[in-house]
Parts: structure tokens; C-alpha cells; sequence
């Protein structure tokens, strides 16, 4: 059995959905050039959803290299639109723009997780939503922008769903926590079969 559970993100919604569900583990951010891994794959013709295990995978790896008796658990999330890899968008006129290409479209939003112990991996999981944006008004989204700017800056797609970005979309299928940044519920059935949380 693993010493300690560690949480190699900084994501804030990830902390607290791990703490909802009643996990003790400690949080360590994994420093990775995640742009150069992204352009590095692109360039090779990786598939978004590689992609987002790559760097799921990058993270759990450096960490656990760092705390091989500690079991570590590190997360990605991307966006895949018309085969495209979308990124995080570098400013608040980026996001509008990226905005213009999502509405009245479906893109699949791909969140990845990979534990590791000892410095090699134990379990995976790739979880896929599919997100049909409304059309949206060239004065709401701006507006919707100019509000929420400071909390999606950070967000893939600049949007969240626990906040008002939840209006800009007519369908959602798949499950709610991957669209959060975690298979939630595939990684509690893998702690569970480990017998490292109990039920």
C-alpha cells in the first residue's frame, strides 16, 4: 500500500472533489513545459485525447519520481474541436475569439487522469464529454466575457460549468466531473478495488 496519496495539480476544483469525497492526500504541482509537450506531440500528429494522457501522465511521472512510497495522481484536460487541439486561451480578446469558433458547435472536452507508484504507472483513465455550444450574441458573449474573465482565464475553453458558463450550452453528454477536470468516479472505483479507501 501506498504511504500517501499525493494530488499532483493545483486545480482547485480538482482539491475540492477529491476533499468532497472524502480522500486524505496532499497536493504537489508538477511543473511541466506543458506548451513545448503540446507542440511537440502536434508536430508528431498525437491525437488530442494522447495528448491529454501525455501530459496526465508528465505530471504523475515527475512527482512520483520525487515520492516513490507515495501513490500519485495527475490530471489534464483539453479540448478537441474539428480534430483540432484547443488550448487555453492567453487573453481575454483570445477567449472571445475562441468563443466565435465554439458557438452552435460541438466540441468533445477530454479529461484525462494517471495514478503512478514508484515512478511507473498503475491505472489510467481518458473520460470524453461532448458539448454542443448555443449561438451566442456578439453583446453576450462579450459581456459574458468581460464577467468571468478572472475565474475562466485559467479554464480550457473558457468556460465553467459549476459557474455561468453552464448557459452557454444546449447539450452536454457525458459525465459532469469530467467536464470538472476529473474522472471522479473511475478513479474512486479504482481506490476502492485497492482497498486504499474503503466502502
Amino acid at each position: 500500500m501506498p504511504e500517501r496519496i499525493i494530488l499532483a495539480s493545483g486545480s482547485p476544483i480538482r482539491r475540492q472533489l477529491l476533499e468532497n469525497a472524502g480522500l486524505t492526500f496532499d497536493v504537489e504541482i508538477a511543473r511541466l513545459d506543458e506548451d513545448l509537450i503540446k507542440t511537440s506531440l502536434i508536430a508528431e500528429g498525437v491525437y488530442p485525447r494522447d495528448i491529454a494522457d501525455a501530459l496526465a501522465e508528465g505530471k504523475a511521472r515527475k512527482i512520483s519520481l520525487k515520492h516513490p512510497d507515495a501513490m500519485v495522481i495527475g490530471c489534464d484536460q483539453v479540448i478537441s474541436f474539428k480534430g483540432q487541439l484547443i488550448s487555453k486561451s492567453t487573453s481575454s480578446d483570445d477567449a472571445k475569439r475562441l468563443l466565435e469558433q465554439l458557438q452552435g458547435e460541438r466540441h468533445r472536452l477530454l479529461s484525462a487522469v494517471v495514478i503512478y507508484e514508484g515512478g511507473e504507472p498503475k491505472w489510467r483513465h481518458i473520460g470524453e464529454v461532448k458539448m454542443t455550444m448555443r449561438s451566442l450574441s456578439a453583446q453576450y458573449l462579450s459581456e459574458y466575457i468581460d464577467r468571468n474573465w478572472h475565474s475562466v482565464c485559467d479554464a480550457v475553453g473558457c468556460y465553467k460549468l459549476e459557474e455561468e458558463g453552464v448557459r452557454l450550452f444546449s447539450s452536454i453528454e457525458g459525465d459532469y466531473f469530467n467536464v470538472l477536470g476529473l474522472p471522479l468516479i473511475p478513479l474512486l472505483t479504482y481506490l476502492t478495488d485497492r482497498k486504499i479507501i474503503a466502502i
